[in-house]
């Protein structure tokens, strides 16, 4: 963003990343603005891709997605074009929830949500190891989570001044 964050913007982000239904009249009242500047800046904080998007979270147990595996991929030759392949492919995959490159001894890891094991099985045999890039995938199940936030940690940014 060219220009610097003020605490009233950081206020305004920490309650929608926590809150995304908010109204706009509900934002202002907790940052102490009318409603049409609270509006504006939330707009040039779009504008300025600050805010990215807003998403509803869905509990994945209640919809029978119960099945967690950290997998980490390491590719058979890490060319520029195998590692664009590999990432497009990820991209039409659903069960990956989350994709990164990454450093070290594997090339990428990824967070992957199924029905059960079976189901992970399935998709890494059709889908990873069918693409005839991958040399190894270690998989990692997730026995249970003890944390998970989609909020960035705005406490280290200069401009935020924490709620009392």
């Amino acid at each position: 963003m060219s220009e610097e964050l003020d605490p009233i913007d950081a206020k305004i982000l920490d309650l929608l990343q926590h809150d995304a239904s908010l109204s706009i009249a509900e934002v202002a009242e907790r940052v102490g603005l009318s409603s049409s500047p609270c509006w504006r800046r939330i707009e040039r904080l779009k504008k300025a891709g600050v805010i990215t998007g807003q998403v509803t979270l869905l509990d994945r147990t209640m919809l029978g997605l119960n099945f967690e595996v950290i997998a980490s991929v390491k590719l058979q030759m890490p060319t520029r074009e195998n590692l664009e392949r590999f990432e497009q492919a990820v991209l039409k995959w659903p069960e990956v929830v989350d994709c990164a490159t990454v450093t070290g001894a594997v090339d990428y890891m990824l967070r992957i949500v199924t029905r059960d094991m079976q189901s992970y099985d399935d998709f890494l045999r059709d889908r990873i190891l069918s693409l005839g890039l991958v040399s190894d995938v270690q998989s990692r199940i997730v026995i249970r989570v003890s944390k998970r936030t989609t909020a960035a940690p705005l406490g280290l940014v200069s401009a935020y001044v924490q709620p009392r």
